[in-house]
C-alpha cells in the first residue's frame, strides 16, 4: 500500500530505495518525519537531492532516528590543510578509503551493529566515486532451497581488523586515523541470516568483515561468503548513486550493505557520515 506523505516518493528501479523531494530533511514536522520514518522502513535508502545540510543539521536530523554510534566523521581524502593525501601512499585513511570499496555493513565488527547511517556529499570528483548499495532481504529471499538450507543456523565473525588487513592496512600509533575498530579483541559472531527488528524480514549478513563461518574451515568459508555476496550483490538487487553536492541520503544498516566506488585518487572527495546506534537488544552479538 502506497504511503500517504507530505512529500514526494519516486521508488528507484530496483527492489529497494526511493529519491524523497519535496521536502527539506532539516525541517521536518514531527507528523511528517513520522512518514518519512515509515517510507525509510519501507525502501531501506532514501535519497534527498539538494539538501546541502551543516554539519549541525546532520547531526540533528540523524538524531532523530535514534542515538548516534558517531555523530559526524568526514569520509574523505583531504587534509585538514586542504591537501589531498596521495593515493599510494602508506596513509591510513587512505587505505581505510580503499578498504570501502568492499560491500559491507557498518559496526558489524563492534559488538552492536549500527542501525542506519546519514551521508552528505560536499565535494565529488566529476567521475567515479559513487555510492553502492545492495538489498540483502530481497538477496535472502532469492536464494535457492538448497543455499538457504545451507546456511541456517551459521554464523560468522566480522572483524574491522581482519578485512582493513587485506588492503595491507595495520593501525599505527600516532596516525590521524583514530582506530575505530580496529582495536576489537574479539570480533563477534554474527548469524548469516539475521531478522531486521521492525520489519521482520530475514537479511543476509555477510560482506568484506566476514570471516570464519562455523563448521566450515577457512578455505570453505571464504568460497562460501564470496559465493553469498557474488549472488547477493546483483541487479535488480542493486543499486549506484552518482553524487551532487548537497545531497542526502538515509539508509538502513540492518538491510542494506554499501560500497564506495573507486575514483581517481587525485582528485578531492570529501563526504560526511553519521551512525545511527543500532539497538544493544537486536543489534548486540557476543564473541562466543
Amino acid at each position: 500500500m502506497a504511503l500517504t506523505t507530505a512529500f514526494d516518493v519516486d521508488p528507484l528501479p530496483a527492489t529497494f530505495g526511493a529519491v524523497v523531494t519535496g521536502v527539506r530533511f532539516a525541517d521536518l514536522s514531527a507528523p511528517d518525519f513520522e512518514a518519512l520514518y515509515a517510507t525509510w522502513l519501507t525502501y531501506g535508502l532514501l535519497i534527498l537531492p539538494g539538501q546541502h545540510l551543516s554539519n549541525d543539521e546532520q547531526v540533528a536530523v540523524a538524531r532523530r532516528f535514534g542515538p548516534l554510534e558517531i555523530e559526524l566523521s568526514p569520509i574523505s581524502n583531504v587534509r585538514a590543510d586542504g591537501s589531498v593525501r596521495p593515493a599510494d601512499s602508506d596513509d591510513d585513511i587512505v587505505k581505510v578509503l580503499k578498504g570501502n570499496m568492499g560491500w559491507h555493513c557498518d559496526s558489524t565488527y563492534m559488538p552492536v551493529q549500527a542501525k542506519g547511517a546519514v551521508f552528505t556529499a560536499h565535494v565529488v570528483p566529476e567521475a567515479g566515486g559513487e555510492t553502492e548499495w545492495a538489498d540483502m532481504a530481497a538477496a535472502y529471499e532469492d536464494l535457492s532451497p538448497k543455499l538457504k538450507a545451507r546456511i541456517a543456523g551459521r554464523s560468522a565473525r566480522h572483524s574491522l581488523r581482519y578485512s582493513q588487513g587485506k588492503v595491507g592496512h595495520v593501525h599505527k600509533g600516532g596516525s590521524a586515523y583514530s582506530g575505530y575498530g580496529m582495536t576489537v579483541e574479539d570480533p563477534p559472531l554474527r548469524p548469516l541470516v539475521k531478522r531486521h527488528p521492525e520489519t521482520g524480514r530475514d537479511c543476509l549478513m555477510v560482506g568484506r568483515h566476514a570471516f570464519g563461518v562455523t563448521g566450515l574451515d577457512a578455505a570453505e568459508s571464504e568460497a562460501l561468503l564470496e559465493e553469498l555476496t557474488t549472488l547477493a550483490c546483483r541487479p535488480p538487487r542493486t543499486w549506484r548513486h552518482s553524487w551532487t553536492p548537497g545531497d542526502a541520503v538515509i539508509w538502513d544498516n540492518r538491510r542494506l550493505m554499501h560500497r564506495a566506488c573507486p575514483w581517481d585518487m587525485a582528485l578531492p572527495r570529501v563526504m560526511y557520515h553519521s551512525r545511527i546506534a543500532g539497538d544493544p537488544v537486536s543489534e548486540f552479538a557476543a564473541a562466543s
